[in-house]
């Protein structure tokens, strides 16, 4: 991360910081923080941003066949007797065999998808269910601003924070 400011932090430090910010700002659209950190954030979300623009189209489509356990209109799984060889009976969860279709990356976005595992981190909701960030940079974010040739974020300076006088500020997705 050169010529990125040091934050009064170590370099670890830093970069987790920056990137619960950058996470944040995805997340949310929005975030208020300090002028110095919204500079830095800046850039990588900026960055992050044409990365997934230049990417987002870059897949292919593919077919592909599993087998998945039928389930009734009850919600529950169907569960079918079957008898043994030596006629003993038991049951067994009755499968079918569905295909789907599925999205798969070329080489150039799976290695910009890892780049931005290494900014943005893995979050998951209140009910337990992961957040892939990197979809919705791809599938939302970068449909949004695919016309624009950067300038994706804003930068808002507020009155400075009472406590320490630190010059604070609103970071935005436009």
């Amino acid at each position: 991360m050169a010529g990125t400011r040091k934050l009064s932090r170590t370099t670890s430090h830093r970069k987790s910081l920056l990137s619960n910010l950058v996470t944040s700002l995805f997340l949310n659209g929005k975030i208020e923080t300090t002028l110095a950190k919204a500079k830095d954030l800046k850039s990588i979300a900026d960055s992050l941003v044409d990365l997934a623009i230049a990417e987002k189209d870059n897949f292919e489509v593919k077919e592909k066949t599993i087998s998945k356990a039928k389930v009734g209109k009850d919600g529950k799984k169907v569960k079918e007797t079957k008898t043994s060889k030596n006629g003993n009976k038991y049951e067994v969860i009755a499968r079918e065999i569905v295909k789907t279709k599925i999205n798969v990356d070329k080489p150039s976005r799976l290695a910009a998808r890892k780049k931005m595992f290494t900014y943005v981190n893995k979050i998951t909701d209140k009910d337990g269910n992961t957040i892939d960030l990197t979809k919705k940079l791809f599938e939302e974010i970068a449909p949004k601003y695919e016309s624009k040739k950067g300038g994706y974020t804003r930068i808002v300076k507020l009155v400075a924070r009472k406590g320490d006088g630190a010059e604070m500020a609103i970071i935005e997705l436009i």
